[in-house]
C-alpha cells in the first residue's frame, strides 16, 4: 500500500458542474496540510499515471460527473486501487464514470436523483468510524438528499450514516481494503453547497474520511 501522505484531488466534470468544487478543493488542500500531508488538485486525466499515483496515499473524486477518465487513466487508477491505494468519492462522484464497471462495483450503486436542496437530519450509524466520529448522532444538515439505483448494502459496504427519515437511502458508506481488489474506499453523498466546506462539522467529516482512506 502507498505510504506517502500526498493526496490527488480530481475534480473534472463532463456533466453538471457543482459550484462547490473550488471550495471543496481548497478545503481538501487545507485538511491534507493540517494532517501533515500535501494535496494536488487537477482536472487533467493525464495526471493519473502509475508513477504519480504510486506517490499518493489516496485519490479523491470531488463531485466528478459523467465520463471524466481516459482509458489509460482508468487503467492506472484501477491498478493503483487494486494495489491498496485509497479512494474517497464525494457527492456527485456517485454520478461519475457510468460505463466503467470497476468503479460501479466499488461504489455499489449509481446516482438516481435527488429532491430540491433542503434541510434534514443525518443519523449516524457508526459513531466510532473516523468519518462519523466527529458528528453528533443526529446532525442537522442542509444538502441534496441523494437517491440511488439500488441499495449498496448487498454489495458488502458498511453504511455509516443515513437520513433520519429513511434507512433505505444511505448517505455515507465505506469498504475495507480487499487485497488484489481495492484499498480502502469511502463515499459521502454530502457536500453540495460551497458553504458546506467551511462548516466545522462537515470539514471534520471530510478530515476523518481522508484520514481513514489513507490508512493512517
Amino acid at each position: 500500500m502507498p505510504t506517502d501522505t500526498h493526496v490527488l484531488v480530481y475534480s473534472r466534470t463532463a456533466g453538471y458542474r457543482h459550484d462547490s468544487i473550488p471550495a471543496g478543493a481548497a478545503a481538501l488542500v487545507e485538511l491534507a496540510a493540517g494532517a501533515g500531508g500535501t494535496a494536488e488538485v487537477t482536472e487533467d486525466p493525464a495526471a493519473l499515471t502509475p508513477d504519480r499515483l504510486a506517490r499518493c496515499a489516496a485519490v479523491v473524486l470531488l463531485s466528478t460527473t459523467g465520463t471524466v477518465l481516459t482509458d489509460p487513466a482508468r487503467t492506472a487508477l484501477e491498478a493503483y486501487l487494486r494495489g491498496g491505494g485509497g479512494l474517497l468519492a464525494a457527492h456527485a462522484a456517485a454520478n461519475a464514470e457510468p460505463d466503467w464497471p470497476y468503479y460501479g462495483e466499488l461504489l455499489g450503486t449509481r446516482f438516481a436523483g435527488h429532491p430540491p436542496l433542503g434541510p434534514g437530519t443525518v443519523r449516524i450509524l457508526d459513531p466510532g468510524h473516523p468519518a462519523t466520529a466527529p458528528l453528533p448522532k443526529r446532525w442537522e444538515w442542509t444538502d441534496e438528499w441523494y437517491t440511488y439505483t439500488r441499495d449498496p448494502r448487498p454489495t458488502g459496504v458498511q453504511v455509516l450514516a443515513v437520513p433520519a427519515d429513511s434507512d433505505a437511502r444511505p448517505l455515507v458508506w465505506c469498504r475495507e481494503a480487499v487485497p488484489g481488489r481495492h484499498g480502502r474506499f469511502l463515499f459521502t453523498a454530502l457536500g453540495h453547497t460551497p458553504e458546506a466546506y467551511t462548516d466545522p462539522g462537515f470539514r471534520a467529516h471530510l478530515a476523518g474520511a481522508l484520514h481513514w482512506v489513507t490508512g493512517r
